[in-house]
């Protein structure tokens, strides 16, 4: 399958998981698709809570789900925010914890829809990465 197109799949995958997002105080909901190295896509979505320092990001959900299923590289992520005027990035926690288990290479693609996006790469998003650097010391 050539990249677009699976970043297209992905990204679809993302907005399907976004529809099941829990986020009854700030209507916006996030749905997240990781591409695992082995070609399985793990989903993920926003759960809010009243204490919104508790609320769990779709990204790091999806992460969290692959690593109990044994799965700990990816090789792409897609996020869905129906709810926004334009896409959004990943926020910078989970852009840190994706930064574990995804190489500065690795595609992201951010949108309010499949059709309004942007593609970049996990080194673009993070570009001074303490993890990666200090592995090549």
């Amino acid at each position: 399958m050539a990249v677009n197109e699976q970043m297209d799949k992905l990204a679809k995958e993302a907005e399907k998981a976004a529809e099941n997002a829990y986020a009854p105080y700030s209507h916006f909901r996030v749905g997240a698709a990781l591409l695992c190295e082995d070609g399985t896509i793990i989903t993920g979505v926003n759960v809010e809570n009243r204490s919104y320092g508790l609320t769990i990001c779709a990204e790091r959900n999806a992460a969290a789900s692959a690593i109990t299923q044994g799965k700990s590289r990816f090789t792409a992520l897609a996020i869905s925010t129906p709810d926004s005027s334009a896409p959004v990035g990943p926020c910078g926690a989970c852009r840190q914890v994706l930064s574990e288990f995804m190489s500065p290479d690795a595609l992201v693609r951010f949108g309010r829809n499949t059709t309004e996006y942007i593609d970049t790469t996990m080194g673009d998003l993070l570009p001074w990465d303490s993890l990666h650097d200090l592995k090549k010391q």
